[in-house]
């Protein structure tokens, strides 16, 4: 449970590599977070992680193995979890595959491989959270979705409809938690620099890790419902979810 002045003091992360995910992690430990779970489907790969975070002010980091695309899975291993801390402020959903869409163009199976990553696997552990958080009457689910889920680009559907679907998923999920102690926070980046987009040109308003963690804790201290980050992407794509389809087009071509 957060702490007498409203601070967190646990967070599960789900995608324990996220590099957002990561920096998040840090912002909260400035502020008396010392209790972190890291998810990932390579264990082993977590250990350097666990010890940037112990090096941030976290006292205990417990790491388990924990696959987005194994859906069968993710009610068992996440009841595990909650079974180990019984007590769990915030939950980050940090995972996904950015993909290639002309990969996915000559491979209708890798494209669906990846859609299940990011939409279907964060169906079925959102849910599975989602019962804990309400059983326990407290806590923060902070859903990592995108603005390429708001409208969706010729030059990365696949990626952006699985990101649309996310946060769709995350809005309804927030609203039945409502009167159950229990929450959901959307978390809509820009296009943010990190080792999954360091191949790509930056996109327009381009972030950091660093910067959108800073939102997001924002965001929990506030109670907020929607982040975005940077802020002034929202009146921005309130305009362009308004433009006519060949305008769109056009304009998300000269993007690339």
């Amino acid at each position: 449970m957060r702490d007498a002045l409203g601070a967190v003091q646990s967070v599960l992360v789900l995608g324990g590599g996220s590099e957002i995910a990561v920096a998040t992690v840090k912002e909260l430990a400035k502020e008396r977070c010392r209790t972190v779970v890291l998810a990932g489907r390579d264990p082993a790969r977590l250990g350097p992680v666990a010890d940037e975070l112990r090096t941030a002010g976290v006292t205990t980091v417990d790491i388990v193995a924990f696959d987005a695309a194994d859906t069968a899975s993710h009610r068992t291993v996440i009841d595990e979890i909650w079974a180990a801390h019984p007590d769990l402020d915030v939950v980050l959903l940090a995972f996904g595959v950015l993909g290639d869409q002309a990969l996915f163009d000559d491979d209708p199976a890798a494209a669906a491989d990846a859609a299940i990553t990011n939409y279907a696997g964060a169906v079925s552990s959102g849910l599975a959270v989602a019962k804990n958080l309400k059983d326990q009457g407290h806590g923060t689910l902070a859903v990592i979705t995108s603005v390429a889920g708001e409208r969706a680009r010729a030059q990365n559907f696949v990626y952006g409809s699985s990101k649309a679907g996310l946060d769709t998923f995350a809005q309804g999920l927030g609203d039945q938690l409502v009167g159950s102690g229990a929450s959901v926070m959307v978390v809509r980046p820009g296009f943010v620099r990190t080792k999954m987009t360091e191949h790509m040109d930056d996109g327009p308003m381009a972030t950091t890790a660093q910067a959108v963690a800073v939102d997001i804790v924002a965001g929990l201290r506030k109670g907020s419902n929607t982040v975005w980050s940077p802020a002034k992407l929202q009146p921005i794509f309130a305009v362009f979810k308004l433009l006519p389809r060949p305008l769109w087009r056009k304009l998300a071509a000269r993007q690339n």
